[in-house]
Order: structure tokens, then C-alpha cells, then sequence
């Protein structure tokens, strides 16, 4: 059976944080996410998570400023310091938590300036992140949901991580991004596991629960179990529109 993360930045969202950590454990999940908890005290965040038992996977450094468009800054040309300090505050904040990674959000940008601050700032992460023995992750983003964000694609995702070359800097493989912008998963997937360090799911095209759409999780399911998968997939999909989520994936 696989093990399940529960991202309570899209599901449990009607209740505080602190109680979505326990609906996430009466619902039978394995661990949780978390997208951007920075508003919740990180000790009592703590204390809920072991009251649980729950363990965290992942959380997301600062977008920078929604309302002007941000969705990170670490490949925003002329954004460094403000990069480096959302890093460092996603660092701090999982410590406390006991957060397995940190997402650095590379933002809209594109061009080799781009290139270039997104690697400085991930060489700043992996430096900072050795320090706490963390790991950083990097995620492609489709240009549907979100139109210019810097990270395209998996192939450009793992060109970044030739070019950096940090062992604690690892692709988190999104395969509703993957399915919507390249298309066949379990290929993307193998292709390029060996940099794989966290998995999510959702429905396609959708976003909905995931035993549903067209991408076909048993297969995925499978594919982890062949090559010795074992940490929670995280649950990164819409729930109903009542707040209710759908468990059935749980059961492919």
C-alpha cells in the first residue's frame, strides 16, 4: 500500500491550519504538507504534528507579493536578497517543524538572467540547507495555471540540477504539472527518477482527486512500488466544493 501526504494548501483550507493537521490523521494520511504556514506559530504547528504523529514533507519559500503576480522570486532578476530571505525563513520555519524539504519557488522570469539568479540563489539554498541536513526541491510549473513561471518542464528542471550539481537539491515531480504540459508520465517519471526527491498527485485536467481524470495512478502507483518508492505521495488536489475530500484514491 502506498503512504499518503495530505497538502493542506489545498485541502482542509475552511478550517486553521492546526486543525487541519488532525482532520488530515482522521482521514488516514501518513504525513502532511504544507504550502505557506508562515502565519501559524511553527511551535504550536509543532506540537500539532506530533500530537498527530504526522510527520511534514514539504513547505514552500514566500511567493513574494500575490497581488503583484509573484509566485517566488528566486529566478526574478534583481530579487536576490529578498530570495535569500525567504529561503532562509523556510529553512527556519521547517526546522522547527521538521520539514523533510524546502520547495524554492523560482517565479515569472525567463532568459539567462533568469537562468542565473535561479541557480545563485539554489547554490545559496543548498548551502544554507547542508547546514540542518535538508533538502531543497525545485518544481516545474505548466504554463496553463501558471503562465511565465520560470521552470517549464522536467527536462529543464533536471538541466538545472546538472548545471548545479548539489546533492541535496532534488526535482519534486508533480504529475499533474508533468501530464499537463509533457504528456506521458510514466515516461517523464522514469526518465528521471534518479533526481526525484517528492512525488505529488491530482487529477488531469482537473485537479480534482486523483482516482479520476485521465492519468491512470495504479500505473504510477506500480511504477514507485518496482523501484522501492516508500515516503507518502503527496495529495495535491481540489477538493469538493463543500471542503470534502475524496479518499477513493487511496484505495488504486
Amino acid at each position: 500500500m502506498m503512504k499518503f501526504s495530505a497538502n493542506l494548501g489545498f485541502l482542509y483550507t475552511h478550517i486553521p491550519l492546526i486543525d487541519a493537521v488532525y482532520a488530515a490523521r482522521a482521514d488516514g494520511f501518513d504525513a502532511v504538507e504544507l504550502h505557506w504556514p508562515y502565519d501559524t506559530d511553527p511551535v504550536a504547528l509543532r506540537d500539532a504534528l506530533r500530537a498527530a504523529q504526522l510527520p511534514v514533507m514539504s513547505i514552500n519559500t514566500q511567493r513574494g507579493d500575490p497581488r503583484a503576480g509573484d509566485m517566488g522570486l528566486s529566478a526574478v532578476p534583481g530579487r536576490s536578497t529578498e530570495a535569500r530571505n525567504a529561503i532562509d525563513q523556510a529553512l527556519e520555519y521547517a526546522q522547527v517543524i521538521g520539514a523533510k524539504y524546502v520547495h524554492v519557488m523560482a517565479g515569472i522570469a525567463t532568459g539567462p538572467r533568469a537562468e542565473r539568479a535561479f541557480l545563485a540563489a539554489l547554490e545559496y539554498a543548498s548551502d544554507q540547507a547542508q547546514k540542518s541536513d535538508q533538502t531543497i526541491l525545485i518544481e516545474a510549473l505548466n504554463p496553463f495555471d501558471v503562465p511565465g513561471y520560470f521552470l517549464t518542464d522536467t527536462a529543464m528542471a533536471q538541466g538545472i540540477l546538472r548545471k548545479l550539481g548539489r546533492g541535496n537539491v532534488k526535482l519534486m515531480f508533480d504529475c499533474y504539472h508533468v501530464a499537463r504540459t509533457e504528456g506521458d508520465v510514466l515516461s517523464r517519471l522514469d526518465q528521471v527518477f534518479a533526481d526525484v526527491g517528492h512525488v505529488q498527485i491530482a487529477s488531469v485536467p482537473d485537479r480534482g482527486a486523483p482516482h479520476a481524470g485521465d492519468v491512470d495512478y495504479r500505473k504510477i502507483f506500480k511504477a514507485l512500488q518496482d523501484r522501492g518508492w516508500q515516503a507518502p505521495i503527496g495529495a495535491e488536489f481540489l477538493p469538493g466544493p463543500d471542503g470534502a475530500v475524496d479518499l477513493r484514491f487511496m484505495a488504486l
